[in-house]
């Protein structure tokens, strides 16, 4: 970041607009405190944000955590987490954990800026072979000006930190890069919704929960929330037409302000030192019962709205129907089975639970496992781990899909053909889909071609959409795989 002696300019800035509003606030304050005199008076404002910076400055201050800032020559070159102990401009925080360069180091040591629990491997590891085609590193794409270039060097030029590349039960090619290696976790982020969806096909192939009924059949607390009026498979494929709108560019939304620090995954001051006796919104649960209502300008169903909160509902309805905690069941029906050679773990929310719509990390192998059960109808390691219809039903694609992606500008210069059973879908008919990620993590399948490739990537930018590191990469995976498919 571009110091003015020795300060960070944005930290300047948001001292001055802290200085500037402080007279309003307090006011604002005064007034809100005269108007909860009365116990029985609810202000969820206020007492989420108790013992924290007054909104305003949570809201400028925000701006560490979710935009970039100026980088030094230093910083693109990547130096960070420098020295024993590291200088301070090296250094990564909670705040700055998801901009680059800081992101390169914590994206691959997310245990250090968040919290996580194990989801231990188990068995025999099912081994994969060493790589069988190394050149297909060289293999020339072209990027988005019509060049060619060699694949790994296009991967590497556009911030990748692993790559794994797998055909049948072969794997031909990967390469790491600054750093990283086969050993090392990485952050999925909402690669991670995927793999509940993925899990939650098990509940349905046994009957155990009505893919039409409303999450408040099971989850009582969601009554009167905007979660009420849809359904489960609305959830499935964020077509509930939520009063909530997920953006990482806006520090002045809820999700900026109350969602992600609730979920852990977002910096505000102070916000990891509230106690649950002190906010109305802890945890992401009482984020989703409490705060999320239903946009009544919109039916669900009639649209396609990516928003994370509906993973989170989904990981509330595994827990509440199994009576298991979330990690536990992807340990006992998912992770377990893949042969996998190292543990995964995920990060959890604030009040300690899972962050299922964001928080799963594992090596780049074993998130290739779990892409070829997926690609191989639901069967790994000579186990039906999820039955091939849930599999299948995700490239069930109907008009009102394809219709509602159609019609998301955000989404119109994009590949994709439809947002299904949180998965991206690009081509139905040859099996080609993708659990995505912020910041460049994915996980591309294609049956027609039985490939399986997976990156996981430090992109500066958080959003797949309109960015360029993120679609050059997807089209040349396309074109490796349409060159091994033919």
């Amino acid at each position: 970041m571009v110091a003015v002696k020795g300060r960070p300019r944005a930290f300047i800035f948001a001292l001055y607009f802290i200085e500037r509003q402080d007279k309003g606030l307090k006011e604002r304050l005064k007034k809100v405190k005269r108007e909860t005199t009365n116990k029985s008076t609810k202000v969820p404002e206020l007492s989420t944000m108790k013992s924290v910076y007054p909104l305003i400055s949570v809201t400028v201050l925000l701006a560490f955590s979710f935009a970039s800032s100026p980088l030094s020559a230093s910083e693109q070159a990547g130096e960070v987490m420098q020295g024993v102990p590291p200088v301070r401009e090296s250094q990564v925080t909670m705040a700055n954990y998801r901009q680059y360069p800081y992101s390169r180091w914590a994206f691959r040591n997310a245990g250090a800026p968040l919290h996580l629990v194990m989801i231990p491997r188990e068995g025999q590891i099912r081994e994969l072979s060493k790589p069988i085609a190394p050149g297909l590193g060289a293999f020339e794409v072209s990027d988005l000006q019509g060049k060619s270039v060699g694949f790994d060097q296009l991967f590497k030029d556009n911030y990748t930190d692993g790559l794994v590349i797998v055909r049948g039960n072969k794997l031909l090619h990967e390469n790491y890069f600054s750093g990283f290696t086969e050993h090392s976790a990485h952050i999925w982020f909402s690669m991670s919704k995927s793999l509940a969806s993925t899990a939650f096909g098990i509940l349905v192939d046994e009957g155990r929960v009505d893919l039409q009924a409303s999450p408040a059949k099971y989850i009582p607390e969601l009554k009167g929330s905007g979660f009420e009026r849809v359904t489960i498979q609305q959830v499935l494929d964020h077509s509930t037409s939520l009063d909530f709108y997920e953006t990482y560019t806006d520090l002045t939304t809820n999700f900026a302000r109350y969602y992600a620090p609730a979920l852990n995954l977002g910096w505000m001051p102070g916000a990891a030192d509230v106690q649950p006796d002190q906010a109305e919104i802890y945890g992401v649960h009482d984020f989703l019962a409490r705060f999320i209502k239903p946009d009544l300008t919109r039916e669900p169903g009639d649209n396609f709205d990516y928003n994370s909160s509906n993973a989170d509902v989904l990981g509330w309805l595994i827990a509440r129907i199994i009576g298991l905690p979330f990690e536990t069941f992807i340990q006992q029906k998912i992770w377990s089975k893949l042969g996998a050679e190292h543990d995964g773990f995920i990060a959890v929310d604030r009040a300690y639970m899972p962050a299922v719509t964001g928080g799963m990390n594992s090596t780049t192998r074993d998130a290739a496992r779990f892409g070829m059960m997926v690609r191989d109808r639901g069967e790994y390691n000579g186990q039906q781990i999820v039955s091939a219809d849930w599999v299948d039903a995700t490239l069930d694609i109907s008009d009102g899909l394809l219709g509602n992606m159609a019609a998301n500008p955000k989404y119109q210069d994009e590949s994709w053909s439809a947002y299904h059973n949180m998965w991206w879908v690009l081509n139905a008919a040859d099996g080609e889909y993708c659990a995505v990620g912020i910041h460049g993590q994915v996980i591309y399948i294609n049956r027609k071609s039985d490939t399986v490739m997976v990156w996981f990537s430090s992109q500066p930018g958080a959003s797949a959409a309109k960015n360029p590191n993120f679609r050059v990469k997807l089209n040349a995976a396309r074109q490796l795989a349409g060159a091994l498919g033919s």
